[in-house]
């Protein structure tokens, strides 16, 4: 099959196409650093924006086993901090699926770039999840709790705030204890962008005005929170699924419910494709996804096929529309 005829001069990333355990596709294509003209590798750490909240889902349902959380254990009883006017009787179970209500600091139905969030406040300061209370915590609830499914950041971050109320350590720390380190996904971590390990892409956004590109460290958070910013490689998400699936992070029975529509209808009446942590691209096929200026990420596990397919990017690019072309080609 030749995968690489559904791939664009213009793409700058990775891909990945393992499948039964071996990988049938792999390539690399762009700079990592475009000034240096260092190229993309597979080893290439990318940042993967709201890809990190399979993690931090995955994490919380850990908890859940273990008895020190439940899906209808409430923020109110949770967390320390003065909720003013948020609904203190949100679940864990409505931050997972996204049914929560909760303000959400950066609404992507109203809100066009994620640069916007740092007009106000320096994205400097934003390291740790505690760092973006204030950017929510005077708001009112968008609607209340249970209503209805709406994508939500905020459910996140608060969710990562709960991994640290409980645990009594920083939530990504716990991720390295608890995921990162038992799938030795070596390669992935939450890095400050200002102290960058080796190996890490820059992510790149276009600029019309002066036709050339900028890096995107002023235009995303210092450091990932619970609502994402993970840097990760083609090789450590292959991992991860394989534990994930394999039974290794959860119990067959958790998986089955982190795979299943959890979220209820939309809007419209439509049952939405959402577990936890998970987008449901098709029955079977779980994945997870993450966006932010200058990054675009996509994966997701054919659970029939034992196929998974990857793609990192340090550009805008359709990652979604590439992601369906290579999985037409490989499910033939």
């Amino acid at each position: 099959m030749d995968f690489s005829s559904k791939i664009t001069e213009n793409f700058s990333g990775v891909i990945s196409i393992k499948q039964n355990g071996s990988t049938i596709f792999q390539m690399a294509q762009g700079f990592a650093d475009m000034p240096n003209k260092v190229p993309n590798a597979p080893d290439t750490k990318f940042g993967t924006a709201s890809a990190g909240k399979a993690f931090v889902a995955t994490a919380v349902l850990q908890l859940i086993e273990k008895g020190a959380l439940n899906f209808d254990s409430t923020i109110g009883d949770i967390l320390s901090f003065d909720l003013k006017a948020i609904d203190p009787q949100i679940t864990v179970r409505q931050l997972l699926n996204h049914t929560s209500g909760i303000p959400d600091y950066f609404d992507e139905s109203v809100m066009d770039e994620y640069e916007e969030l740092w007009i106000d406040v320096p994205n400097y300061r934003m390291r740790t999840s505690a760092d973006l209370i204030p950017l929510f915590i005077n708001k009112p609830m968008m609607y209340p709790r249970g209503e209805k499914f709406q994508y939500n950041n905020t459910g996140y971050v608060v969710l990562g705030l709960i991994i640290e109320a409980v645990i009594k350590m920083p939530f990504d720390a716990y991720l390295q204890a608890a995921i990162f380190a038992p799938c030795n996904m070596t390669s992935t971590g939450y890095y400050e962008m200002d102290r960058l390990p080796a190996k890490c892409a820059f992510a790149y956004i276009y600029d019309e005005e002066r036709d050339s590109y900028r890096t995107n460290i002023y235009s995303v958070d210092a450091k990932g929170t619970g609502a994402g910013g993970a840097f990760t490689t083609a090789g450590d998400v292959e991992k991860f699924w394989d534990a994930l699936i394999g039974g290794k992070l959860v119990s067959k029975e958790m998986l089955e419910q982190m795979v299943s529509p959890q979220a209820g209808e939309d809007e419209d009446g439509d049952e939405v494709d959402y577990g936890y942590g998970l987008w449901l691209f098709d029955e079977n096929m779980p994945s997870f996804c993450g966006s932010d200026p200058g990054v675009d990420f996509v994966t997701m596990y054919d659970m029939e096929r034992q196929l998974s397919i990857t793609i990192l990017s340090n550009m805008d690019y359709d990652v979604d529309e590439m992601l369906e072309e290579l999985y037409e080609m490989a499910a033939e």
